[in-house]
């Protein structure tokens, strides 16, 4: 099933988004809920925030004054992370038992406000953000919540800011507009891409571009998407000697290319990438082998071909292409993409040298598997001028 994770600051309006998925059919998970949830009174975590805040945190009922504890917590970044000390692991125990039962043919939507500060994105086929300017958050907590502008500013302040959630967002909603607009870009993403993604994973189908050549203009977006897939692979392959890297033709600024992210997994040993475990870890993630694509084309072509063997596996998602190249660290074929990138990102007469064989091949070549084979003879000879660069240089991984 496809696991999503969704995020906003405070004010954002983030639980208008849940409440329309919800509405649509997925299971939504509320980390809010939950956090109240595990404070109700008799629980061990309530106990435990008397202790460490002190009577005052307490109703004269035995629940918790949350607006007291906030108070106390927000402005000192030492207290808030002391209440998040106690609360975090019971949440996410909470959590694990009740996304662990959302039933296969249902999308899981986890709706954590802070997923990007913790990291947890991660762990999520996508990444939803809904976004709303500052000041419409600030209105909104004054008018809606009765905070004062003050505590507003300063919660707003504790959290991630939008560039950092920019940088894990795979989808943006901007909820700064009328409720109708964003029901309109919640459906679109819903119907658009959460379901042929979901669809896809529970299919064992991957997303897969036509087979004609088609290049599009550098696109600043290409490095955050290349790092989200990248930390997301190091998250499902956890272990020694595994090395992720965005690679190819997106991972070099200023350089068109075909949308489609490369991303280059390093073993110690290609058999470890043959073992159950390696493929179980890349299906969680939302990428399936491809048999039969397990060579590179050698360079020099006369070359002996097993320094060149990889796997070859692809993503599902319908809206971001991704090629997963695993290959052996050390061997000729891991070295070059990386060295290959390096040269490139360091030559810029190089880079343009390839936009305009690019250029010039895709005009002659419609099919994209025409394409890639007219590019080998180029290749050839870029190897060789790789090799002195990395003498010149002294490049290493």
């Amino acid at each position: 099933m496809l696991r999503v994770g969704l995020t906003g600051g405070i004010g954002s309006g983030k639980s208008t988004v849940a409440a329309l998925l919800r509405e649509w059919g997925a299971v939504v998970t509320d980390a809010d809920a939950v956090a109240r949830e595990i404070v109700q009174p008799g629980m061990p975590s309530l106990g435990a925030i008397r202790e460490r805040f002190g009577p005052s945190v307490i109703q004269a009922d035995g629940s918790l004054d949350r607006a007291g504890l906030a108070a106390v917590v927000f402005p000192e970044p030492e207290a808030l992370r002391a209440l998040e000390a106690i609360t975090g692991p019971a949440i996410a125990a909470r959590v694990a038992q009740l996304r662990g039962s959302v039933p296969d043919d249902r999308i899981d939507v986890y709706d954590m406000p802070l997923l990007v500060e913790k990291g947890l994105w991660v762990h999520e086929h996508l990444t939803i953000v809904v976004g709303a300017d500052p000041e419409v958050r600030v209105a909104r907590l004054v008018g809606q919540r009765g905070l004062s502008e003050p505590d507003a500013r300063a919660r707003i302040a504790a959290q991630a800011n939008d560039t950092q959630r920019h940088t894990a967002a795979d989808a943006w909603i901007d909820n700064g507009g009328s409720r109708e607009d964003t029901g309109r870009q919640a459906r679109r993403l819903w119907d658009e891409r959460l379901v042929p993604f979901d669809e896809n994973l529970r299919g064992g189908i991957r997303a897969r571009r036509p087979d004609l050549t088609s290049l599009s203009a550098p696109d600043l977006g290409w490095a955050d998407a290349g790092a989200r897939v990248v930390a997301r692979l190091a998250a499902a392959l956890p272990g020694k000697g595994i090395r992720v890297d965005h690679v190819g033709s997106t991972s070099v600024h200023g350089l068109l290319a075909k949308d489609v992210l490369d991303v280059q997994v390093g073993v110690l040993r290609l058999a470890d990438a043959d073992t159950p475990a390696f493929g179980a870890g890349l299906r969680r993630a939302g990428y399936l082998l491809v048999p039969g694509h397990d060579q590179d084309d050698p360079h020099p072509r006369d070359s002996a071909s097993a320094p060149w063997q990889k796997r070859f596996y692809g993503g599902c998602d319908p809206a971001r292409i991704v090629h997963v190249h695993v290959r052996e660290i050390g061997s000729a074929g891991w070295e070059f993409a990386l060295a290959f990138r390096d040269w490139l990102r360091s030559n810029p007469d190089e880079r343009d040298e390839y936009a305009a064989l690019k250029q010039d091949l895709a005009a002659r070549h419609a099919a994209t598997r025409d394409y890639t084979a007219a590019k080998e003879p180029w290749f050839d000879a870029a190897y060789l001028r790789v090799q002195a660069w990395r003498r010149e240089v002294r490049w290493t991984p």
